[in-house]
């Protein structure tokens, strides 16, 4: 089987490319930079250039695949319409006229409960018009990404920089992407998963206060936090509205509202683990993930110690 990854120089889209190719899958990535999809190259990967939200260049990625697997996202730089929603209509429209079938798309869990959020309100809809094409479709709703919290919460302990916790901080189910792009690719060979939709949850959700005290445990460092108030948070985004400059930063601004909340982003995941033949054990649990990632770090840093104090010895005094 072919299929065509988008996305897949993003944090879960290259996951989804690793595992395909390990699966014996022929995998060919739609890539707006060659630059930036260099390291696909590398792994033997068919490579087309094109963009989303350029429609004549898709018929080209769609040629001859048998399947594809959305996991694209708008950059910071980008307008969410223009990338999660113009941009999706035109891949699920192309994939359609070239008689594709089997159509993979990441959503976000709850996206139906935030209408007032740019992003949600667009996965929503693309999940509407989805399952309106005529596709065999899977629609995926992770709640988060444990790769995210490298830079939210271990760099800044590490290099003693304060961590900024917004609102109420909602508990958060996040799951490492690998173990996302296990479920994505093992739906391509389910037809219980055809049309349907399906939460993605870390095995528990974890609240910011208690990240940062694991990281304190792990690192043995004290974290320096930094408070923001949902109601300063509310007011930067009502301001930024009013400007085209900051249409964007306020479309961000009003997602990270859902996160700074109160409501937990999580779901129950026993009937999901049973659907796909997936032991709950096998997941990566968030503790683990923090783990590894902090023994690699200071592994290296101790290296890099020991390096200068070799050199050091080794100059002469004059």
């Amino acid at each position: 089987m072919k299929i065509l990854v988008v996305g897949a120089t993003g944090t879960l889209g290259r996951q989804i490319v690793r595992h395909a190719l390990d699966e014996g899958y022929e995998v060919r990535c739609l890539v707006r930079s060659a630059q930036r999809a260099a390291f696909l190259r590398e792994w033997s990967v068919e490579l087309v250039r094109g963009n989303l939200c350029r429609p004549e260049t898709l018929p080209a990625a769609l040629d001859g695949v048998d399947a594809v697997i959305d996991a694209a996202t708008a950059r910071p730089t980008d307008r969410v319409e223009q990338v999660d929603w113009h941009g999706k209509v035109n891949l699920i429209q192309a994939t359609h006229a070239a008689g594709i079938k089997r159509f993979i798309f990441f959503s976000i869990l709850n996206a139906e409960k935030y209408p007032h959020v740019p992003l949600m309100q667009v996965k929503q809809c693309t999940e509407a018009f989805l399952a309106e094409s005529g596709l065999d479709y899977t629609v995926f709703k992770p709640c988060g990404f444990l790769q995210g919290l490298i830079g939210q919460y271990a760099i800044p302990i590490l290099e003693k920089q304060p961590i900024w916790v917004m609102g109420q901080a909602a508990p958060i189910a996040y799951m490492n992407t690998q173990d996302i792009a296990r479920f994505a690719i093992k739906a391509l060979t389910l037809p219980e998963t055809v049309n349907r939709a399906f939460p993605l949850a870390g095995t528990r959700a974890w609240g910011a206060y208690e990240i940062i005290r694991l990281c304190e445990r792990l690192t043995g460092q004290d974290a320096k936090i930094s408070r923001i108030s949902l109601g300063l948070l509310r007011g930067v985004r009502r301001l930024a509205s009013f400007f085209q400059w900051g249409w964007n930063l306020a479309d961000r601004l009003a997602f990270v509202e859902v996160v700074a909340g109160s409501q937990a982003l999580d779901a129950p995941m026993d009937d999901v683990y049973a659907t796909f033949g997936i032991d709950k054990q096998e997941i990566t649990t968030l503790e683990e993930y923090l783990q590894e990632y902090f023994n690699r770090i200071m592994k290296k840093l101790k290296e890099l110690n020991y390096d200068r104090d070799k050199a050091k010895k080794k100059k002469v005094p004059f």
